[in-house]
């Protein structure tokens, strides 16, 4: 598992492994996400063409009909 460390000025750094495999660039914004314990930094896409294959795989087999919605 990979550490970090929060500088005094409340900062972090994410190592290059992890922006290398995430293809992050300088200055790309990422959104956080704070659930109970867990803090998730998502990046942000810019373009709709970089959300194409997002859900290839996903399973639909508990996909709800319009009618069985509450």
């Amino acid at each position: 598992m990979l550490e970090i460390i929060v500088s005094e000025d409340h900062q972090i750094i994410i190592p290059k492994e992890i922006t290398d495999s995430l293809h992050l660039k300088t200055g790309q914004k990422l959104s956080l996400i704070v659930k109970d314990d867990l803090i998730s930094l998502i990046p942000k896409k810019t373009s709709l063409t970089s959300l194409r294959g997002i859900l290839k795989g996903a399973n639909t087999d508990n996909f709800r009909d319009r009618g069985e919605r509450i």
